[in-house]
């Protein structure tokens, strides 16, 4: 009997065999002793881009020819157990790509003698996607799918993603292309992790799930909080072949509440450069104390956003929390702010008020720009931190205080020091533990997820999502200085939102300094600004070098640098700056 010519007959080939293989996605083929080709099922015709009566009865080795054999044949002395190869990309007859596992087999006829081999083709392929097996006929569902305002995806039992839609993709920031294959871990990692084991317990044992506080890693590595629903995916027979997610991205929410309750956490701080990093395990050391902190960083760096993330990690968290800017509040009216007056103490006080320190009571109050606080002050400040008392401005009686101190300054207070412009005792009692916030050009690495998070903060008010960052705008995004630091990079993004009608951030939709950057100084200044004999150099760098960015324009250098016109205008007649 001709196995090759009648393989119907063969005892190689079995109908059944090569139905239920059909059955659950899985290719196959057999041959005979004589190699030649004796069956293949409909899967494997697919795969391999060729009929079976094409290839029947010819030998295996003309048939595949371009598909690579790496089974080990059963003809030349492999062993009689089933060998597992390494997967290989094959191509189907529409070119498309294929990830295959290729195991093979020898078949024994009656007398025990091998009469044939039989291999199997798993395909891994994402094309095979299991939302087409779930009750669902219509390819069209698909497209509902994608038009859905709510993220989607699928897996199969062993976590490899098998569908994900258009929302799902805007949510994470991948592209389906990324991630179609690929294990659901990556969406899953460090604080996600609950999520993932909750999605794995649904198709266990086919129990749907909620979570109501899940976290969700984006492509940019940046935690979001989600609201997510997972449980199992059945065929029509009933079997669990993987499991559905699908999650909402609650960041929106988690703004609108944190608003409201003024309280931040260290999701609102984004950096995993060495630098950031050790800040952040600074702040878990120090939040939990009492201890007075001095944060030391350029304008725009974040100073007031790492106090209040300090406040609420403290014990204090439920108490006020206030902020005070040494520097915009004239030098007569600083005294009377910080500490309050009675009624009668100068011409207009008509009544007792309270000042910042009071309303602070129980809580932490922030003494930002400290280094422009005058040096009567300073003294009356000390007292404070000695004594927790001080004098309200025409009152004999002293008040105690109970209020966590937090002083931040742009200025190099130990250089002030030395020009006796900051009293040394002073310091030493502000500079109890020191946090040095570095410059946006100092943690470059940040930049990408910096970008991210601003983008999806600014548009998340509308109720919107971040446009896709063109490849040119990234790259101008990431070579540029920023003098003005975070708050520049701010500045920048909600320009670029604001002109910006499109799914892509385009160069055109950038403010005009970043896309013809003025390189010359502005004439006019003198070269001895550039070299100021003066105590903060850094701070006047900075300042020198926004002015110069933005043309020596002042209404845009101080937008870039986070303060009012009337401040840099004050900071420049200090520093001797002049156009």
């Amino acid at each position: 009997m001709n196995h090759a010519t009648n393989p119907k007959k063969t005892s190689v080939r079995s109908d059944e065999w090569l139905e239920i293989l059909d059955e659950i996605n899985v290719g196959a083929f057999t041959v005979d002793n004589n190699r030649r080709v004796a069956s293949m099922n409909l899967n494997a015709q697919a795969l391999i881009g060729m009929k079976e009566s094409e290839a029947i009865g010819k030998d295996c080795r003309e048939v595949f020819v371009g598909v690579p054999c790496l089974a080990r044949c059963p003809f030349s002395g492999s062993s009689d157990s089933d060998t597992e190869e390494p997967v290989i990309q094959i191509e189907d007859e529409n070119q498309q790509p294929h990830f295959v596992t290729r195991m093979a087999t020898p078949v024994y006829g009656r007398n025990q003698s091998a009469a044939g081999c039989l291999t199997i083709l798993q395909d891994h392929s994402p094309i095979a996607d299991l939302i087409d097996r779930i009750h669902y006929e219509e390819r069209s569902l698909k497209i509902i799918l994608d038009n859905l305002d709510v993220g989607i995806f699928t897996v199969d039992r062993s976590g490899h993603i098998t569908f994900f839609n258009t929302e799902a993709e805007k949510i994470s920031g991948y592209n389906r292309r990324d991630v179609l294959g690929q294990s659901c871990t990556t969406l899953f990692e460090g604080k996600g992790v609950r999520d993932l084991c909750l999605l794995k317990e649904s198709i266990i044992d086919g129990e749907s799930r909620s979570s109501q506080q899940g976290k969700m890693m984006t492509r940019d590595g940046v935690t979001i909080p989600i609201r997510a629903n997972y449980m199992a995916l059945r065929n029509e027979k009933g079997t669990i072949v993987g499991g559905l997610a699908t999650f909402h991205d609650l960041t929106l929410i988690r703004q609108f509440k944190q608003a409201m309750r003024n309280r931040y956490t260290f999701h609102d701080m984004v950096g995993k450069s060495p630098l950031m990093q050790k800040i952040f395990g600074m702040v878990n050391i120090v939040a939990s104390t009492d201890a007075t902190i001095l944060i030391e960083g350029t304008t725009g760096t974040g100073k007031d956003l790492l106090a209040k993330v300090i406040h609420s990690a403290s014990h204090r968290a439920n108490k006020p929390f206030v902020k005070v800017n040494c520097a915009a509040i004239p030098d007569n009216l600083i005294e009377s702010e910080m500490f309050g007056y009675v009624k009668g103490a100068f011409t207009g006080a008509e009544r007792d008020k309270i000042g910042r320190f009071q309303e602070a009571e129980g809580g932490t109050i922030l003494l930002d720009e400290i280094g422009d606080l005058p040096l009567p002050l300073q003294a009356k400040l000390l007292r404070v931190i000695e004594d927790k008392e001080f004098y309200r401005l025409g009152s004999r009686h002293t008040i105690k205080v109970n209020t966590r101190i937090i002083s931040a300054t742009n200025r190099n207070l130990e250089k002030l020091v030395k020009n006796r412009l900051f009293r040394e005792d002073l310091y030493y009692r502000l500079n109890v533990f020191r946090i040095e916030i570095p410059t946006l050009r100092e943690r470059q690495d940040d930049l990408p997820l910096l970008i991210g998070h601003i983008l999806r903060r600014l548009v998340a008010a509308a109720g919107q999502r971040p446009p896709e960052v063109s490849e040119t705008v990234m790259k101008i995004l990431l070579n540029y200085t920023y003098p003005g630091n975070v708050r520049e990079l701010e500045n920048i993004l909600e320009h670029a939102l604001i002109t910006c009608q499109h799914d892509t951030l385009e160069e055109r939709h950038l403010p005009e300094y970043l896309i013809s950057p003025q390189t010359a100084r502005r004439p006019g200044l003198r070269e001895k600004q550039q070299r100021l004999p003066i105590p903060d150099n850094l701070e006047c760098d900075d300042i020198l070098a926004a002015l110069n960015q933005h043309n020596w324009h002042r209404i845009r250098t101080a937008r870039a640098l986070g303060m009012d016109r009337t401040t840099l205008w004050r900071k420049m007649k200090k520093f001797g700056l002049s156009d």
